[in-house]
């Protein structure tokens, strides 16, 4: 598979400050790739650099093949981008702006007309064309900026906070939206909404003081870090009782239950070592001691967890 997006030892440096040091990754064709990192980690020095708005202190970053330096005019052909504040000319209606972004990113006239057709259609943009920029939503701003950034029919898509300040209907919305372009587009996204990157990223990034601390996809970053199988078990029967007989398993570390009050229909989450598989011991150890067993799944970490494992100082990575 082609790589569309290359960073290579990126390095950008301001006086003595080093925003981002030797960052590498690569970005294959038709991917979609979270880019995460804490605030002042080095996620918008490192999106600014790939996408033209920034040179690097040394390394280089390619995009389908040209350097972002050398060759800027042809790698900045194969990039959309939507900034997190889009540059929006408020007194124009849709269909002006697209067709003015067009000609001035050298598309020929009779392109342009057809690419916006396309444009409003993929984004829904079809009920305001003629509406005023200024008197949109927020949600369909996002849309037209999103148009903008596909018009040109890039190889890579570059989104920072696509659903940031809209409401959830328009998030599900623009979440969709970005799956369907991700079909015939590589898209790099950047994101705080952890679950967002869940629900639409093949794979990770993250970025934690200037350099690339995890890359890899959710599921797998999670065995990685976790070091522990967990599992997650609703019985009937009494607490301390289901407590103690699961903790008597081999291999079990700790048993915690999570269930507030006294009850007996309480939900385990179970600690074991790595690479052993509980379920078969665990159900029948409940179902031997006549117990009810309702409800029994692994659990991964998340990705919020895999996020602050490997951006807080006081984690071990």
């Amino acid at each position: 598979m082609a790589t569309m997006v290359e960073a290579r030892n990126l390095t950008k440096s301001y006086g003595n400050f080093l925003a981002i040091e030797n960052v590498n990754f690569e970005v294959k064709k038709g991917e979609i790739v979270g880019f995460l990192g804490p605030n002042g980690a080095g996620k918008t020095t490192t999106m600014r650099i790939v996408t033209g708005f920034l040179p690097p202190s040394s390394g280089s970053a390619l995009v389908a093949g040209f350097d972002l330096v050398d060759q800027s005019i042809q790698a900045r052909s194969h990039i959309g981008y939507l900034p997190e504040t889009v540059p929006l000319y408020t007194d124009m209606t849709v269909e002006d702006y697209l067709s003015f972004m067009g000609s001035i990113r050298g598309m020929k006239q009779k392109t342009i007309k057809a690419r916006v057709d396309y444009v409003i259609d993929a984004c829904r943009l079809g009920d305001y064309m003629y509406s005023h920029i200024g008197k949109l939503s927020k949600g369909y701003r996002q849309r037209v900026g999103i148009a903008q950034a596909v018009l040109h029919e890039p190889d890579v898509l570059v989104l920072d906070e696509p659903t940031i300040g809209i409401d959830p209907i328009q998030i599900v919305e623009t979440r969709q939206l970005i799956r369907d372009l991700a079909g015939s587009h590589t898209v790099i996204l950047s994101t705080h909404i952890l679950p967002e990157v869940s629900m639409l990223c093949n794979r990770v990034l993250i970025i934690n003081q200037g350099q690339i601390v995890a890359e890899d996809t959710p599921r797998d970053l999670a065995d990685k870090l976790q070091g522990v199988e967990r599992l997650e078990v609703e019985v009937v029967g009494p607490k301390v009782e289901v407590m103690e007989a699961l903790q008597k398993i081999r291999g079990v570390i700790d048993v915690t239950c999570v269930t507030a009050g006294n009850t007996d229909r309480n939900i385990f989450r179970i600690r074991a070592r790595r690479g052993l598989d509980l379920r078969p011991t665990a159900s029948k150890t409940i179902i031997s001691n006549g117990w009810s067993l309702l409800n029994l799944q692994l659990m991964g970490m998340s990705l919020e967890e895999i996020f602050l494992k490997l951006t807080t100082e006081e984690a071990s990575v």
